[in-house]
């Protein structure tokens, strides 16, 4: 995991990772909740926060 504060905003914040197919997508938090944001892969709508290792 990066130490560094900053490094470590810009890999994890708003990113989300679709259930179905794995991949990652950029978007705020409050439209991924809304259901705002579609996979561009799959189109589905389920999504959960990047794990930090």
């Amino acid at each position: 995991m990066a130490k560094i504060q900053e490094a470590t905003t810009r890999l994890f914040k708003n990113v989300f990772v679709c259930k179905k197919c794995h991949t990652k997508i950029r978007a705020k938090q409050l439209k991924i909740l809304e259901g705002k944001v579609k996979c561009r892969k799959c189109g589905r709508k389920a999504f959960r926060p990047l794990k930090k290792k």
